[in-house]
């Protein structure tokens, strides 16, 4: 029988209380700085896309301007296309594979669709290679109107005019070792509940949200990224990470019921991306490749499929 270490922060079988999410915060170091990977790329791309600030989070005394990019001479007349990354800071390849799309595809619609990017949602768990933000909140259960996360709250005021007009949402996301060395234990300490281990599956998948599947969309997206990188299998259950696999590569989750990202803007097409970094059949090359990949045949797809 495997046994597992208790989480070393909180009392098995109770919620954290604040004085312990403040032990958790102070435990979070800073290892990479936003403004230099972040701001500082967005910068060259000014002369081609209005950046606009959408915001501010203040933690610990240090501000954290949340920049979005969208395209110049927005048209309302046109399809709009959303890509969000970062909204869990620790999943590199999302924030990476947004800013690279943005620099080396961002024009490819110009005059046929509208663009906007978010890179970075989270920028302060960007720093810290988090999954929650400082107050030990997943950005990723709070996408509302009221939500308690203010990286939450901030990008769906920010979409909130896109909502039912938006063809394509496409949300950046990594699956990691650590979240079942860290953050699926921290989840079951903050929380008070029992850890279960789960298996971390190795390859790319996307989620799709079981009560609004889109399974032609799924595929395309799917059969582009197996060209880049291999797609996940699914487990002994014939699940990844215990949801229930739709298709090859893809999963289906309560994407809109759990205030995910991909949800916000209640797109016609909307995706969650899945990479999976730590696989020793994938270079973090590979896993920026895979995303932008995803992004560009979302959009291929959609636009394909606008009428």
């Amino acid at each position: 029988m495997t046994t597992h270490t208790p989480y070393p922060i909180g009392t098995p079988g109770q919620p954290w209380s604040a004085g312990e999410t403040e032990a958790w915060r102070r435990r979070v170091a800073r290892q990479r700085s936003y403004a230099d990977d972040v701001l500082t790329a967005l910068e060259p791309l000014r002369s081609d896309f209005d950046l606009v600030d959408y915001g501010t989070l203040q933690y610990d005394g240090q501000a954290f301007p949340l920049r979005s990019a969208r395209s110049r001479g927005w048209n309302a007349a046109l399809p709009t296309l959303v890509v969000t990354g970062g909204v869990h800071g620790y999943e590199t390849s999302g924030v990476h594979g947004a800013l690279h799309f943005l620099r080396e595809h961002g024009l490819e619609q110009a005059g046929r669709a509208n663009l906007l990017v978010v890179p970075c949602v989270s920028p302060w768990a960007y720093e810290r290679l988090q999954r929650w933000n400082a107050d030990a909140l997943d950005p990723n259960r709070n996408f509302r109107a009221d939500s308690p996360a203010g990286e939450s709250a901030a990008l769906v005021a920010l979409l909130a005019p896109l909502r039912g007009q938006a063809l394509l949402h496409i949300d950046l996301h990594e699956t990691t070792d650590s979240d079942e060395s860290e953050f699926r234990p921290a989840l079951a300490a903050r929380d008070g509940v029992a850890f279960e281990p789960g298996t971390v599956p190795d390859g790319f998948y996307l989620v799709d949200d079981i009560d609004h599947p889109q399974p032609d969309f799924q595929r395309a997206v799917i059969e582009a990224v197996a060209t880049v990188t291999h797609i996940a299998e699914p487990d002994v259950d014939g699940r990844i990470i215990g949801c229930p696999l739709l298709s090859p590569g893809v999963i289906g989750f309560e994407v809109t019921r759990r205030g995910l990202c991909a949800a916000i803007t209640a797109a016609r097409f909307a995706t969650t991306t899945e990479v999976y970094p730590d696989s020793p059949r994938a270079t973090p090359q590979q896993c920026i490749a895979a995303q932008v990949t995803a992004v560009r045949a979302a959009i291929a797809h959609a636009l394909a499929h606008a009428g």
